[in-house]
């Protein structure tokens, strides 16, 4: 088995895959619109592969946070620099050691409001 994607539900795919691409380097891989027209589909790809499915359909633009998804992590090489320079659209939580984690973290929102976690490893 391989972890292949996660599926986002967004207001704007173009504008989310944007956001993923200028903040934390995913390219776009490849997209398809549903059958009906109602819903496209657009893939984001990290360097290993790993894609974020930005699922927007028609009319939809407004999301209840569920219990269920809490947040996808994202590893960085400086949490620091990459909470600075990301253009979030709030934080959850600063940057900060987790030292039972071993690891640096910190938590923001991304225009669809879905919480994503910076983790920079501790040496």
């Amino acid at each position: 088995m391989a972890f292949i994607h996660i599926c986002l539900n967004v207001a704007d795919a173009d504008r989310a895959a944007d956001w993923y691409a200028d903040n934390l380097g995913f390219e776009r891989s490849w997209e398809f619109t549903t059958a009906d027209g109602d819903t496209r589909n657009l893939y984001v790809a990290d360097e290993n592969g790993v894609e974020l499915q930005l699922s927007d359909t028609d009319g939809e633009d407004t999301f209840e946070e569920g219990t269920a998804y809490d947040h996808f992590a994202v590893k960085v090489d400086d949490v620091d620099a990459a909470f600075e320079r990301i253009d979030h659209h709030g934080v959850v939580k600063e940057p900060g050691d987790q030292p039972e984690a071993g690891a640096r973290t910190a938590f923001l929102k991304d225009p669809d409001g879905h919480t994503v976690e910076l983790v920079q490893p501790l040496e």
